[in-house]
């Protein structure tokens, strides 16, 4: 099969984002029921991270050992990548000495220089840009409680960030809107989230008009990694962009409350929402999980049948 990336999520296509969708309600149901399942026995995953992280390592480790295969942490400061060794020479090293990368960094060149150069799979575990493995969590947790995504609004509070440009992605390939709504000067850039044309977002000044009648509202931490130098004036510009309960209930009793993680309570969500009855976030941080499982069986042995192994 010839080799596959996910460097962001409009890499690979609905079909085969659905796919491993159901893959992943199939991995699930194994790893809930005591199943073994090592599809991935004698495969190793390199993890390289430029970034702090507890879920992204968390998931992918844990991940690939529950698939049979094993996971190597490489944190650039403790690698030669840390004393400037080119991308290109590292990609050309690491990729002969495993079976598939994922890289977690700042700039996307990064992982696309690294792509390049990659004789195996590299999977984007989050850049300034894109943040795929989440979003595609994110919306498979919405397919287990409230079915397919198709048609439905999710309203994006806070900062045009990573994670918002990755919805903006999502949106066009699996057919639903975002209504985003950001403090002035921080809106989206269609460049940055590599969307062209798309008519599946709209912009409001007003967040409460955003979030009205959204069957998801879902938001992030105010100050971004890499961005700590300007908290307090974030915090300030961002202050009436809280998702709280009077919000919620303008979206409605049905709507679902995300969050990637981690929290800043009191900040971009009130505890009551975040803790509330409408929150799916920790549903959401476990599918991280299994998600990134179903995409890793993916982009090495393609399309699998559950009676395969």
């Amino acid at each position: 099969m010839a080799i596959k990336h996910f460097l962001q999520l409009n890499d690979l296509t609905g079909d085969e984002l659905n796919h491993i969708f159901e893959r992943t309600r199939w991995i699930k149901e194994q790893f809930k029921s005591y199943q073994q399942y090592w599809p991935l026995t004698d495969r190793t995953l390199v993890m390289i991270f430029e970034k702090a992280s507890t879920r992204t390592r968390l998931s992918f480790e844990a991940g690939m050992q529950q698939l049979g295969g094993s996971a190597i942490y490489l944190n650039t400061r403790d690698s030669q990548l840390g004393r400037g060794e080119p991308v290109e020479d590292a990609a050309q090293v690491i990729s002969r000495m495993s079976d598939i990368v994922m890289i977690r960094t700042f700039e996307q060149e990064i992982i696309e220089r690294f792509a390049a150069n990659s004789r195996v799979p590299v999977i984007n575990g989050l850049t300034n840009e894109y943040h795929p493995c989440q979003i595609l969590a994110d919306i498979y947790t919405f397919i287990e409680h409230r079915g397919p995504i198709k048609g439905k609004t999710v309203a994006w509070i806070g900062d045009s960030n990573n994670v918002c440009n990755t919805w903006l992605q999502a949106a066009e390939v699996f057919d639903f809107n975002v209504h985003v709504s950001t403090p002035p000067g921080y809106e989206v850039e269609p460049e940055r989230a590599n969307l062209y044309g798309t008519d599946h977002y709209e912009e409001f000044e007003d967040p409460m008009e955003a979030a009205r009648d959204a069957d998801l509202v879902t938001t992030d931490v105010w100050t971004s990694m890499g961005f700590e130098a300007e908290n307090e004036e974030r915090r300030r510009d961002f202050q009436d962009w809280q998702v709280d309960v009077d919000m919620m209930r303008i979206a409605g009793k049905d709507s679902l409350f995300m969050h990637c993680l981690p929290a800043h309570r009191g900040e971009e969500v009130a505890a009551d929402v975040i803790d509330g009855p409408q929150s799916v976030v920790w549903d959401e941080a476990e599918n991280r999980l299994h998600v990134q499982k179903a995409l890793m069986e993916y982009l090495l042995l393609g399309k699998v049948l559950d009676q395969q192994y």
